[in-house]
């Protein structure tokens, strides 16, 4: 039985996952993973945006947000793990996968180890490198950081980082909203996530041998990780597409949502082209939209 809604709690492989899931039941399945620190709220806007013509669901990883954090140390391949599980307990059999910085890495993980379990992919503001030693350390700077000081000291370091200088004066409700996520996050859960983070193996190499769609989406103003960072991956994935998204920063999804939405909404119309998508409404498909948006300019330039 699927259960609809934004706050929903599963029991899986002995952990409580909180999760959202929206849209109609036979369409194509799009689950959005989080950055760190932030929860699955940071999503709200693309869910929104596609639950007419997709099944969208978006769930708070382990130690984020309502979710359990467990006893076990965490990893990116334990990420990896809790998302399959998930998977399984709501019986997808596939998926598309949208993540935003740590949950970039994890969705490239599970697609490079578990291709069979996807059929699209969008990375956005992520990379796959490996921490250097300086990042590292800093990252291990920022755990002991978090003991001595606690997550308030912390929050104010972290948030000039994550949205771009153009950002704070519009964006103040956005910006409040994104403290508070971190804010309700765990000082356990910030420090074990911190150091998965730090440990987490480099993916690069295997960027050649994914074969599903994949598009590349980054803020012009991400100073984490950079518009060249998503231009070196998406030169090593034949045929992926890259889009930078203007007046933003590391959280492009919320900085410039309409303009992200507008890539998500292209790219997955595409995807699923042939997939007779199924309304709960009378509301035009993302891809019929865009046809007649195509079809509007087309007619504008033989004019």
């Amino acid at each position: 039985m699927r259960y609809f809604g934004n706050n929903i709690k599963l029991l899986v492989n002995n952990l409580v996952v909180s999760y959202t899931d929206n849209g109609p039941d036979e369409a194509p399945v799009i689950i959005f993973i989080h950055g760190f620190p932030l929860n699955k709220t940071m999503w709200d806007n693309q869910v929104d945006a596609l639950k007419e013509d997709y099944r969208v669901i978006s769930y708070n990883i382990r130690g984020h947000g309502d979710s359990e954090a467990g006893n076990e140390e965490f990893s990116i391949e334990l990420f990896v793990s809790d998302l399959l599980h998930f998977m399984d307990a709501l019986k997808i059999d596939k998926s598309s996968l949208c993540g935003l910085s740590m949950g970039g890495y994890i969705a490239l993980n599970a697609i490079e180890n578990h291709p069979g379990r996807f059929e699209a992919l969008v990375l956005s503001d992520t990379h796959c490198i490996a921490d250097p030693p300086k990042v590292n350390q800093k990252r291990l700077d920022t755990i002991e950081s978090i003991r001595e000081f606690g997550v308030e000291k912390y929050v104010d370091d972290s948030i000039v980082h994550l949205f771009a200088p153009k950002s704070f004066t519009p964006l103040k409700k956005t910006i409040l909203d994104v403290k508070e996520m971190i804010l309700n996050t765990s000082e356990q859960s910030l420090s074990k996530t911190l150091l998965a983070l730090s440990l987490r193996k480099a993916t690069c190499n295997k960027l050649p041998e994914i074969t599903i769609p994949v598009l590349f989406i980054v803020g012009e103003d991400d100073e984490i990780t950079p518009p060249e960072t998503s231009e070196f991956m998406h030169e090593k994935i034949k045929n992926s597409t890259l889009h930078i998204i203007s007046h933003a920063g590391h959280l492009c999804n919320l900085e410039n949502p309409g303009e992200f939405n507008e890539q998500l909404m292209t790219f997955f119309a595409l995807v699923y082209k042939k997939h007779e998508i199924v309304h709960t409404g009378g509301s035009t498909s993302a891809f019929t939209q865009i046809m007649n948006r195509m079809n509007m300019l087309l007619t504008f330039k033989s004019i």
